[in-house]
């Protein structure tokens, strides 16, 4: 059984990778989707990234440490852009990537400092 730090880091990144699905829906469903292109691009990536990173903590990678610093990376830059739209997928997305993004930020410090551990 996985310690507390990669059940949750685990739980927010699947979270984090739904809602951003949801907001790239929104972007293009909106009135000027040409106009939501970057926060499209991100949602993507940021999605991708996330359920990476949770299949990589699921398998115990040595490259855990690595993936969730990137995956820290995208959910900010992520976060940012969703921020500066008015729509709720994209506030909901913010939340959900600064969350994953806090927790990823925590798992990959543990892990580099040997600091997680597996039961």
């Amino acid at each position: 059984m996985f310690l507390e730090t990669y059940r949750q880091c685990i739980a927010a990144c699947y979270a984090c990778a739904t809602l951003c699905d949801r907001c790239a829906v929104a972007c293009f469903e909106g009135n000027n989707p040409q106009a939501m292109t970057r926060c499209v691009g991100l949602v993507m990536d940021c999605a991708q990234l996330c359920r990476s990173a949770a299949a990589l903590m699921s398998r115990q990678s040595e490259f855990v440490d690595t993936v969730c610093d990137a995956c820290a990376d995208v959910c900010s830059a992520c976060a940012v852009e969703c921020s500066h739209h008015n729509v709720g997928q994209c506030r909901q997305c913010a939340d959900a990537c600064v969350q994953c993004a806090n927790l990823c930020r925590e798992t990959a410090r543990e892990t580099q400092a040997g600091g997680v551990a597996f039961a």
